[in-house]
């Protein structure tokens, strides 16, 4: 049992998720509340990073289910800030996608990350999309200066830094030194009049543009995957632009399960076939129909397990090699009474023959109790033991309770 289960609750998933079930439930919140794609959700976003952060980790998360959240604080790892954390949620939305972290935004502009949506055919089959995605492109007309050759000028309010650098005074003889963005250039360190300022992008350098993205997504591909266009993200002057990358999301399938390169599914038997044989259509990814056979004498019993081999699904680059079809049988038993009692004896005689009971001594009548199966109702037994059991408390209750003798 789980002390507290906030971290749990803010990702969606149960206390006793798997690591694979926390990492699907994370790609897809921190997609959905990603500042550059819901600016007003920053708090929700960090929240999400946070959760995920303790919960991806072993030694934390085992903290966290004896303690609580309290027990992590106390520990030192909340919030990034234990050994091995990290310095904010970007930091851990780009280790997961491939952002390379915060030196690595610094020296490149940022990542544009998309979530593409699939059905199990188009992972095994293979698929082309077209993704329209915006980003940001330097502007061509002034090739980034934001204006005019030689208009461009540092900003004095900032020497260039981009930076103010303020004191406030918190109590007479302690001074607190506070760094805000340059109001006048907006942390540019450069400053353009506006007669001087480019028509196209009004100064700012970069201009927002769509672009289209043929996606291939390649046969074998798992959910999750990332498929990474280098170079065609967020483009800023004098930074090498980022890359978009595109996230797989698998959509759930009615009838097959995938669990790396086996395909699942589940089979209905009457219990004729599993007794007799069968012939039953399953319709494959590609359109093709196997005829899965049973032959007379081959028993196929409750819960069974059986496999085609190289009807799974096919290996990422290696397309031609596949992984195995599972079918799991539930066999399905006739009606009570769906023969007349003549017609159950001549079945009989086909059956395997009973167990014959150990028969006592004496064979007398008077020594048996005959007793006969009824269909157990719990819910309802439930309900009446509860009841019973706050009557007697009522009765309790209106008799005053046990009186204690004194002398």
């Amino acid at each position: 049992m789980v002390k507290e289960t906030g971290f749990y609750d803010m990702l969606g998933v149960k206390p006793n998720a798997t690591p694979d079930e926390l990492k699907k439930a994370y790609r897809k919140l921190a997609l959905k509340y990603h500042p550059d794609k819901n600016p007003t959700e920053g708090e929700k976003f960090k929240q999400i990073s946070q959760a995920y952060e303790i919960l991806s980790d072993a030694k934390k998360r085992e903290v966290y289910d004896r303690g609580g959240e309290k027990a992590i604080k106390e520990g030192g790892n909340g919030g990034g800030g234990g050994s091995g954390g990290f310095a904010s949620p970007m930091d851990i939305f780009d280790m997961f996608f491939g952002g390379g972290g915060r030196m690595h935004r610094e020296r490149r502009g940022k990542n544009v990350v998309h979530q593409l949506t699939v059905s199990l055919e188009d992972l095994y089959n293979g698929a082309t999309r077209k993704l329209a995605v915006q980003k940001n492109a330097i502007c061509e007309r002034c090739e980034g200066r934001g204006g005019r050759k030689g208009a461009v000028e540092m900003c004095m309010s900032c020497h260039g830094t981009g930076m103010q650098v303020r004191l406030h005074q918190l109590v007479p003889g302690m001074v607190q030194q506070v760094s805000t963005v340059c109001h006048s250039c907006q942390g540019q360190g450069q400053r353009i009049s506006h007669k001087d300022r480019c028509k196209a992008c009004g100064g700012r350098k970069i201009l927002r543009q769509k672009k289209i993205l043929e996606v291939h997504v390649d046969k074998g591909m798992k959910d999750g995957q990332k498929i990474v266009f280098h170079g065609e993200g967020d483009q800023e002057p004098g930074l090498e632009p980022g890359d978009i990358i595109i996230v797989l999301d698998q959509r759930e399938h009615p009838r097959f399960t995938r669990r790396r390169e086996d395909l699942i599914m589940t089979m209905d038997l009457q219990l004729v076939e599993a007794l007799c044989g069968f012939q039953k259509p399953v319709q494959t990814l590609d359109s093709r129909t196997l005829l899965i056979t049973s032959h007379p004498g081959d028993l196929i019993k409750p819960g069974d397990k059986k496999c085609v081999l190289n009807e799974g699904m096919p290996m990422h680059r290696r397309p031609f090699e596949k992984g195995r079809l599972i079918i799991h049988f539930s066999v399905v038993f006739p009606q009570a009474n769906f023969l007349p009692k003549q017609k159950l004896k001549e079945l009989e005689r086909y059956l395997p023959v009973k167990l014959e009971a150990e028969q006592p001594e004496s064979m007398d009548d008077d020594l048996y109790i005959y007793a006969d199966l009824e269909d157990c109702d719990f819910e309802n037994r439930k309900r009446r033991s509860h009841h019973h059991y706050y009557m007697e408390e009522d009765d309790y209750a209106t008799a005053g309770g046990v009186q204690c003798q004194t002398s």
